[in-house]
């Protein structure tokens, strides 16, 4: 599976970036690729390419707060999550992902 993202906090300080490091560990054990944009105080970091966005199958974003440029996943699947949430079970939630990508490519 092939997921881009962004994470954002309310603080944009621990858990936005917690956050990122949770995701992208679990896409790499499952074999997924992963890139994820961080929108933290100090501004948007690992910000995402038009050719990564183009080229997923899904966007997660692991948010707490309005994010800018989400307008740029338009027509993609997309999957809206806490931080802590992300941060507690991001294998969970990528598994779920790929259970709902997997359904809807089946039908």
């Amino acid at each position: 599976m092939k997921v881009v993202g962004v994470c954002a906090c309310t603080a944009g300080i621990a858990h936005t970036y917690m956050a990122r490091e949770h995701i992208l560990e679990a896409a790499k054990e499952r074999g997924d690729s992963c890139f994820i944009e961080t929108q933290g105080t100090i501004g948007p970091e690992y910000v995402l390419t038009d050719e990564q966005i183009a080229d997923a199958d899904v966007v997660l974003l692991a948010v707490d707060v309005a994010i800018s440029g989400e307008e740029r996943f338009a027509g993609k699947p997309t999957v809206r999550v806490g931080t802590a949430k992300v941060i507690k079970d991001s294998r969970g939630i990528l598994d779920k992902i790929q259970e709902l990508l997997d359904k809807k490519n089946a039908q």
